[in-house]
């Protein structure tokens, strides 16, 4: 153990780490807590399916064309987020059961259900954006504290390089509060954007299958007048 102490000491990352006190380790635990949170987030987006709307526009080209059944088949059992929502919209639209009201509500449930999905694990992001750097900034004045006790203490007998050094350990921990809060912006932003993006794109959806599916007993009643 004292061999594996010695080791881990001599590394610069974990030095900065032991020197940094408490809030250091923290943060330290933030940074492995930002990393899990932001892998978990693509594997989950993945599965979700958000990248993906092959499938869906295809559905969408056959409802178009009134091969209604076809469109179905085309999005029954797909995994996608876009392909659930489009699945929703036309098979309710198909059931005699649901009436265009029911049936808009059916597929708004899914389209909440699927955006929350979507969205999971951005609060978590979103705080570990906001209290990184206010564990930097409260390790800094715990140090600046701490050096300038030592400056008293002292008294005309203090050495400038210990309190240069002090104040150096101190500031290390806004540095590194700082380097775990911007990229858990920058992940925070960018998973918000493929929420709003997915978000878009379900109205977008939902919106054209239950616009084609009032606009054929339109057609067929201009149809009849004709005649």
């Amino acid at each position: 153990m004292t061999e594996l102490g010695t080791t881990l000491a001599s590394i610069p990352l974990f030095a900065m780490i032991r020197d940094g006190g408490w809030t250091m380790w923290l943060i330290a635990a933030l940074s492995v807590i930002l990393l899990a949170v932001v892998l978990w987030k693509v594997l989950s987006l993945w599965r979700l399916g958000v990248w993906g709307g092959r499938h869906s526009r295809r559905a969408l080209e056959l409802w178009a064309q009134g091969d209604r059944r076809a469109a179905l088949d085309q999005v029954r059992g797909r995994p996608s987020a876009r392909a659930r929502v489009v699945q929703a919209a036309i098979g309710t639209s198909l059931d005699p059961a649901f009436d265009d009201q029911a049936a808009r509500e059916e597929t708004a449930r899914v389209a909440r259900q699927t955006l929350y999905r979507s969205r999971e694990g951005l609060r978590a992001l979103e705080l570990i954006a906001t209290i990184a750097p206010l564990l930097g900034l409260l390790g800094t004045v715990l140090g600046m504290i701490s050096a300038f006790q030592v400056l008293q203490t002292s008294g005309n007998q203090a050495d400038p390089s210990d309190l240069a050094g002090g104040i150096w350990v101190a500031l290390l921990t806004t540095a590194a509060g700082m380097a775990v809060a911007i990229p858990a912006g920058v992940a925070l932003s960018w998973f918000e954007s493929i929420s709003d993006r997915l978000q878009s794109d379900l109205e977008d959806l939902a919106t054209r299958v239950f616009v084609k599916r009032d606009a054929a007993p339109a057609r067929a009643r201009l149809l009849q007048a004709a005649e």
